[in-house]
């Protein structure tokens, strides 16, 4: 059977007898929508097959059963490197009904890059982030040795742009391990020369040091300079609470979709608190001052968290600058610096319109998760219900207008 993945757009339209389906309404529309969260599901030589050979055999193993009912049929993916032409054909099918259908390698796209463009076509986003999404915790692994750190991260970015390479839609999302800063900075440069417009760095300490650490001013200036914004994402950072946590005498549960490794309820108890604590001690070691054109964003963190760092960040930086000379260097209150420089993707099942009333509408982004289970089958219908009665501006914002300040400051 012939491949999807070796035939051109225009000619799978063709062959499917799909022509018509551009004209379609696609799910998002009458404005404009940029989605702040997608992923690829990779397939097992996502990696190996893109690193350099002296690395290649280090590099871990993808762990697919971490990934519960999101990993179904990764080995006939594997095998075949697209659905077949039926497959692709009832799943065009379902029309602006794609977000609500099939999910993980299932899904329309997933791991196919001809087949995304039909997703995105049938979407409606304009633009959207892509994220992987089993290669992180790799290549952000602290145990790890720096040489399979950064061989995993060069293998991903080469991936991922080969991903994105014939859609100008799809904003590839580089890994970018900070723990040694001139490798970092090595491997940022890389990226932008692959065409990838984001760096995904891991919300914990960097090397040891903080993230405000004098030896990475290097990346934050450059990526400012270059206009790259920097991720935070799950995944980033362990997403489970210590063991003791869930020890009730009783079983412990898996997490919803059916993995062992994923979250769970207590888990979302302090899944954002690393991403909290990366933010605050960027802003209060005066990285978003010295650094105005940097943007950054926290997303599939949930967002509720964000007002009550706004107010908790200004009370510290007003009243321990009497003896942190950090503090008394900030100029700027740090939820004004946050609410300029950075956003945040509220989950669908979180009230936005509450969050944006207690704080201001620059600071949330739309995402759809699209192709993971997590997104849920209408996040849009979701948002629409918390932000009823907002301006035009303020959704325009927060569909759009935010994420395209990350990328063009």
């Amino acid at each position: 059977m012939t491949h999807i993945g070796r035939l051109s757009p225009v000619f799978l339209e063709h062959l499917f007898g799909l022509s018509s389906y551009r004209r379609n309404m696609p799910y998002a529309r009458d404005r404009a929508y940029l989605d702040a969260d997608s992923h690829l599901m990779e397939l097992p030589d996502f990696l190996t097959a893109h690193a350099d050979p002296k690395v290649r055999d280090r590099i871990p193993k993808i762990n697919f059963d971490a990934g519960g009912r999101s990993s179904d049929s990764w080995q006939e993916a594997a095998r075949t490197g697209a659905h077949t032409p039926d497959e692709v054909a009832e799943l065009v099918a379902l029309g602006d009904d794609l977000i609500a259908g099939p999910k993980g390698y299932f899904a329309l796209g997933a791991f196919n890059k001809h087949e995304r463009r039909l997703a995105l076509d049938l979407l409606g986003f304009e633009q959207q982030f892509v994220f992987s999404t089993f290669s992180g915790p790799i290549a952000f692994d602290p145990t790890a040795d720096l040489e399979v750190r950064y061989g995993a991260a060069r293998a991903h970015n080469r991936a991922m742009a080969e991903f994105c390479s014939d859609d100008a839609r799809l904003i590839g999302v580089a890994l970018l391990p900070i723990d040694e800063p001139e490798t970092a900075l090595e491997e940022l440069e890389f990226a932008m020369s692959l065409g990838l417009e984001a760096a995904w760095i891991p919300h914990r300490p960097a090397g040891g040091g903080s993230p405000g650490h004098e030896a990475l001013e290097p990346v934050w200036s450059r990526m400012a300079e270059a206009g790259i914004p920097f991720l935070l994402h799950v995944g980033g950072n362990p997403l489970q609470i210590k063991p003791d946590w869930m020890n009730t005498g009783r079983p412990v549960p898996t997490d919803w979709i059916g993995g062992g490794e994923n979250v769970r309820g207590k888990d979302m108890i302090a899944l954002h608190h690393a991403a909290e604590t990366f933010v605050g001690a960027l802003v209060l070691d005066g990285v978003l001052q010295r650094h105005p054109n940097l943007r950054g964003a926290a997303v599939e963190l949930g967002a509720g968290w964000v007002p009550s760092l706004l107010r908790r960040l200004d009370l510290i930086a007003q009243i321990w600058k009497r003896s942190e000379p950090d503090l008394e260097a900030l100029k700027t209150p740090p939820s004004e610096l946050i609410s300029r420089q950075m956003a945040f993707t509220p989950y669908p099942f979180e009230d936005v319109g509450a969050m944006i009333r207690e704080s201001n509408p620059d600071l949330y982004l739309f995402s759809s998760d699209y192709p993971h289970i997590e997104g849920g089958r209408n996040p849009l219908g979701r948002f629409e219900a918390s932000l009823e009665g907002m301006s035009e501006e303020v959704l325009d914002k927060f569909y759009a207008d935010n994420m395209a300040r990350l990328l063009r400051p």
